[in-house]
């Protein structure tokens, strides 16, 4: 057992960029911060975007094939944490896995909601919208939860992966490249999105938002 590269940049990159769009959404949710809310918003669909093409054309354990277990797999893991004999997976673990699916989805469906919110004005869309932003925040914590009690039960540190890349294993367990040049450009461009949008050069983005923020403050 040694060192090995399990996760390539792209998946590094996306996870954090995601943590760090979903949050700052979440938080700047209010109207009077809603350009910066929809900036954000677009940063998450975009994310999940890429992440749907890297899950089909990414190296080995960034693909969705590669953590697509069913409830049975789910359930024998979670019994093997209770009797403190967890099963060891390279990779994504069985329950982690399901975690993923739903942040998967409920980010599409909380993006598109919103979007669709924005620009119908329709309040029941917004309600919606919010609804499954916080369901996808539960997930989140319980992901987060997750995380931290699998560490400590295999005694590795998950999180820490996410940010070397680097688990324990056997070398031919690892990938072969981390695919820097994929996660460098990932980065640049949203990046590159963030300062358009600071400087208010994505009128066409961002003129729905600023249209019902003004609203907001005429109403006030």
């Amino acid at each position: 057992m040694s060192r090995i590269l399990v996760w390539d940049l792209p998946t590094r990159v996306f996870h954090w960029l995601l943590a760090i769009s979903f949050f700052g959404a979440f938080l700047l949710s209010d109207d009077d911060w809603l350009v910066p809310h929809v900036v954000l918003g677009y940063t998450v669909l975009g994310l999940i975007a890429f992440r749907l093409v890297w899950g089909l054309v990414g190296t080995r354990y960034a693909r969705f094939a590669s953590f697509a277990f069913g409830p049975r797999r789910v359930l024998d893991y979670l019994r093997s944490l209770a009797a403190r004999r967890p099963e060891r997976h390279v990779g994504h673990n069985p329950a982690g896995s399901w975690a993923i699916w739903a942040l998967l989805a409920l980010a599409l469906a909380s993006g598109a909601s919103g979007w669709l919110a924005l620009q119908t004005h329709w309040h029941w869309l917004k309600e919606v919208h919010e609804g499954l932003s916080n369901a996808m925040l539960a997930v989140v914590l319980l992901h987060v939860a997750g995380a931290v009690a699998s560490s400590l039960l295999h005694r590795e540190n998950l999180p820490r992966a996410m940010v070397d890349g680097l688990k324990e294993g056997r070398p031919e367990e690892g990938i072969r490249a981390s695919v820097w040049v994929v996660g460098a450009l990932l980065a640049a461009l949203v990046a590159g999105f963030w300062t358009a949008a600071w400087r208010g050069d994505l009128p066409a983005v961002t003129r729905a938002a600023v249209e019902r923020q003004r609203d907001h403050e005429r109403h006030d």
